[in-house]
């Protein structure tokens, strides 16, 4: 962007969450065709939200529909990331706010990321489809490594859910706590973690505790983004609903609610869905515009 430029219009909206409170809140720029790399970086720094969302042109060869197929990028404060579901969400739900609902595509650095937004009760909601997904070992000693970090003992993870990275558009390792208790307590090295993710190419942790059979807390340690906790987190959503299925922890075909944010006073909802025979998982949530100021740019 030409020093003499405009500054694009940037949105806020929170995904996962019908409430400006709750939710993800996520930075949205519809046209991000004039921007480059420093730009988008600054304006995710500027809104410090742990991604947001920068729409183009789709490239060439993109399985599209006409002018509802987009290019994506997202960003956080500190880097580009390859895929984040609540921004994608958030830029679905704002399109939807202007062209209506329907289909929509996304061609991210991950894959091409399809989208449904509809209108139930009178809201919009946004359902993604991720990229096909896979699990991956990890090792003993960085599992300690991570542990550590945290500040957990290893008796604290529930022994029915074996660590692993998942990955379904980005890298998260799945770490299950024992109790509630051990999930809501909180207050790790942030150094020590990063680190360890930059090593492991990793976007969050996903920290996770079993309630029911088809209900899960969750929490996401995201210091590679430079912020401490993500509060909705659509990416590790998906990658958990695969891992779930790879461990045969719930049905082949399954619909799982995900509560997220509680322990940071942003309570969040979403919802995976696993169908038999499709390696894909679908997320949904809902979500709602924040506010802007007297002159048409976003409240900080």
């Amino acid at each position: 962007m030409k020093p003499n430029d405009p500054l694009p219009e940037v949105l806020r909206y929170t995904a996962f969450s019908r409430d400006p409170e709750g939710g993800n809140p996520a930075g949205v720029v519809l046209d991000a065709s004039g921007l480059d790399d420093a730009d988008m970086l600054a304006i995710a720094a500027d809104l410090g939200y742990s991604e947001s969302a920068f729409l183009t042109p789709p490239p060439e060869g993109i399985e599209g529909l006409g002018d509802r197929a987009f290019g994506i990028r997202y960003f956080s404060p500190k880097a580009e990331v390859p895929f984040c579901g609540h921004a994608t969400v958030a830029a679905a739900l704002a399109l939807a706010e202007r062209t209506g609902p329907g289909e929509l595509v996304f061609a991210t650095p991950a894959g091409t990321v399809p989208v449904e937004v509809a209108e139930e009760g009178g809201a919009l909601r946004a359902t993604l489809t991720s990229v096909a997904p896979h699990i991956e070992e990890i090792s003993a000693s960085d599992v300690g490594e991570a542990l550590a970090a945290l500040g957990w003992p290893e008796a604290d993870l529930d022994p029915l859910f074996p660590p692993r990275i998942a990955f379904a558009g980005a890298r998260h390792l799945v770490l299950a706590a024992a109790t509630r208790e051990r999930l809501a307590d909180l207050a790790y090295d942030f150094a020590r973690l990063e680190t360890l993710m930059h090593r492991l190419d990793l976007t969050t942790v996903q920290l996770v505790w079993r309630e029911s059979a088809d209900v899960f807390h969750v929490r996401d340690p995201f210091p590679v983004g430079g912020v401490v906790e993500d509060p909705a987190t659509g990416a590790a959503a998906a990658a958990f609903g695969a891992y779930l299925r790879e461990f045969g922890l719930v049905p082949e075909q399954s619909v799982l609610t995900l509560h997220q944010g509680e322990d940071m006073g942003r309570p969040g909802e979403l919802t995976v869905t696993l169908r038999a025979g499709d390696r894909r998982v679908r997320v949904s949530g809902a979500g709602t515009r924040i506010g802007q100021d007297a002159s048409g740019r976003s409240r900080a």
